[in-house]
């Protein structure tokens, strides 16, 4: 296949790609919740590059939300939106960019149904901007290891909070 970007050495055209998993000490519906439910409270705590997140769509968070986010990124200064395009309580939040080419994916995956629960985050930058091409690898790396950061963050996050496990953990009559 024909591939301008290569031919004159701007970097290749592939997704950039970083996905981490870790093992959090909570269920998975407690732990769905804090990254689900409570996206845009708790959003900024796990991810500190955000510096302004708002919900555009009103109600509950849910399939179709839409939000908006300002992030500084080593510097740089991006505003986005995002649309969820999965909503699977205790299983699979997606976020998807509305006009910019990226995908956030945050798995769980019950292995003890009440106590812990695999986290698996994966961050796609479908699509790299022609300026940044030369700069692929390092962009790489920014991602795969923004990917492990993230994991470690809510892990931290939530195993910090007991009696929010406790509660969440609990069913309503």
């Amino acid at each position: 296949m024909f591939n301008l970007g290569s031919m004159l050495n701007l970097g290749s055209t592939d997704p950039v790609v970083g996905k981490a998993s870790t093992l959090v000490e909570c269920s998975a519906m407690a732990l769905f919740k804090f990254i689900g439910e409570d996206l845009f409270q708790n959003y900024p705590k796990w991810s500190p590059e955000v510096k302004e997140l708002e919900q555009l769509t009103p109600g509950p968070v849910k399939l179709g939300t839409e939000g908006r986010q300002v992030r500084v990124d080593q510097g740089r200064r991006s505003e986005s939106r995002f649309k969820i395009t999965a909503y699977e309580p205790g299983e699979r939040l997606i976020l998807v960019g509305v006009a910019e080419p990226f995908r956030c994916a945050y798995e769980l995956q019950a292995v003890n149904p009440d106590k812990s629960t695999k986290l698996t985050f994966t961050f796609e930058l479908l699509e790299l901007l022609v300026v940044m091409r030369p700069f692929e690898g390092l962009v790489r790396v920014a991602i795969k290891d923004g990917a492990a950061r993230t994991v470690q963050n809510i892990k931290h996050l939530v195993e910090a909070q007991p009696p929010l496990n406790a509660s969440l953990d609990k069913e309503v009559p």
